[in-house]
């Protein structure tokens, strides 16, 4: 605001001031131009500058996925949205196990033993993900007799193909990341989920019904290996070996535990409404959900990917660290606040709007659902603190009670079909993740403060 009055003073000091005057105007602006440079070019211009990278990406990629929502919204039943949440939430659960903290490690660890536990933690993965390949191909069986629907069987098992590729880029993900090039993690992923979203349209106008969500998914699953190994050097230079396995699975324990709480929270809603609902209620309210959260997730994600990185950089400075920090967190907040009332406050209007009256009775979801948005990356920030200062175990153990208070909740909601399970969601966020984002960083910055530690 102080900018645009500068310049409007500017010019109509031009016009009936003297030339000094003028001169002195300008020279003043100059001043305030250099000092917006000088704000975006200090140590937190890197994690503006990435987040701007990763939200830029999510910015097309969700007018790609808007563009395919409303085609499948218009195009697919609420049967055939019911059966892709079961067959995408089977698969977010075993790929859950690839989020197990040696991506992390690497981020973290000290430069003199990246190498050795690249290596490592390559080999290491093979083995994950040949592992879990086969069992979600198991899992889909009793998974299917447990929903009574043998169409979930074939696309569980075709989604698990994707489980192959993931070690092929790995490795070079986590070290571009260490590097700060997010630049490159921004583009994959638009080229990636763009491309999957675009797919999804021309299938769902082709009627592949529940394979116009699935197919895409593993057809673009090698373009992201692509770049990872195109802008990354890295390859293993040594034959397969266990060493330090010991080091990146302990410390990834607490992180996979982490990540398998986050992961039952984000599917509970489906699975609960699934089984004591019906595939149709599931499908109503994986579109909402998706029409709302998804934007909203999706910047959510860039943030917490930009962060660890920005705060690892600068641990061993207490002053600078908490400066991070603190300007992460206003930064989250001037740009998820804004943008989540928007959506949820034009709910009423797009929603018939864009994606057909079939869709109205999801409003109100979409709305709850969206608002629950406002708490969660402030909450992910404070996780992304604990890991900084290698306190996983405390992240841990809030992610338990927070899970377990969020199933009660749910359960409690479900009496009230999909606008309750709605309600709890909003409520259980508003509640418990502001009490963790505020005793996080506190604990954190009193206990530093005490022990010197950064």
């Amino acid at each position: 605001m102080s900018l645009a009055i500068s310049y409007n003073e500017a010019f109509t000091v031009k016009s009936i001031r003297c030339p000094g005057t003028v001169r002195g105007e300008e020279t003043r602006v100059k001043e305030l131009i250099a000092k917006l440079k000088a704000k975006f070019s200090h140590k937190d211009g890197t994690f503006v500058r990435n987040l701007g990278w990763l939200g830029g990406s999510g910015a097309i990629i969700r007018v790609s996925r808007l563009i395919a929502t409303v085609i499948l919204a218009r195009f697919l039943t609420k049967e055939d949205y019911g059966l892709a949440a079961l067959v995408l939430t089977t698969n977010e659960f075993v790929r859950v196990f690839t989020r197990n903290g040696v991506v992390i490690r690497l981020i973290q660890t000290e430069a003199e033993r990246l190498e050795e536990l690249a290596e490592s933690a390559y080999w290491l993965n093979w083995l994950m993900f040949i592992g879990l390949f086969m069992v979600q191909c198991l899992v889909a069986f009793p998974i299917a007799a447990f929903y009574d629907n043998q169409r979930l069987i074939l696309p569980i098992c075709a989604m698990a193909v994707n489980l192959l590729t993931i070690p092929l880029g790995i490795i070079q993900a986590a070290l571009i990341q260490r590097e700060g090039r997010f630049k490159i993690i921004a583009l994959a992923e638009l080229s990636q989920i763009s491309s999957d979203n675009i797919l999804s349209a021309i299938f769902a106008l082709l009627g592949f019904g529940l394979w116009a969500i699935i197919l895409p998914k593993i057809l673009v699953a090698p373009i992201w290996v692509y770049f990872m190994r195109r802008y990354h050097p890295w390859r293993p230079s040594k034959g397969f070996h266990r060493h330090h396995w010991g080091d990146l699975i302990g410390f990834g324990k607490s992180v996979l535990g982490v990540e398998l709480l986050n992961t039952l929270r984000s599917n509970l809603d489906y699975l609960i409404i699934g089984r004591f609902l019906s595939v149709e209620a599931l499908g109503v309210y994986y579109f909402a959900f998706n029409a709302g959260l998804g934007i909203s997730l999706g910047i959510i994600t860039s943030i917490k990917a930009a962060l660890l990185p920005h705060l690892c950089d600068v641990r061993d400075n207490l002053a600078q660290f908490r400066a991070r920090y603190w300007q992460s967190q206003k930064t989250i907040a001037m740009v998820i606040i804004p943008f989540v009332l928007l959506q949820a406050s034009l709910a009423p209007f797009y929603v018939p709007l864009v994606f057909g009256d079939r869709w109205a009775g999801a409003i109100p979801i979409l709305m709850l659902i969206c608002l629950s948005a406002i708490p969660r990356p402030f909450a992910d920030a404070a996780s992304q603190l604990l890991l900084a200062v290698d306190k996983p175990q405390w992240d841990l153990w809030w992610n338990l009670i927070f899970t377990t208070l969020f199933a009660g909740c749910l359960m409690w909601g479900v009496q009230g079909g999909n606008v309750g399970v709605a309600i709890a969601v909003l409520a259980s966020h508003w509640l418990c993740l502001p009490l963790f984002s505020l005793w996080a960083s506190r604990t954190v910055f009193r206990r530093l403060a005490l022990a010197g530690e950064v």
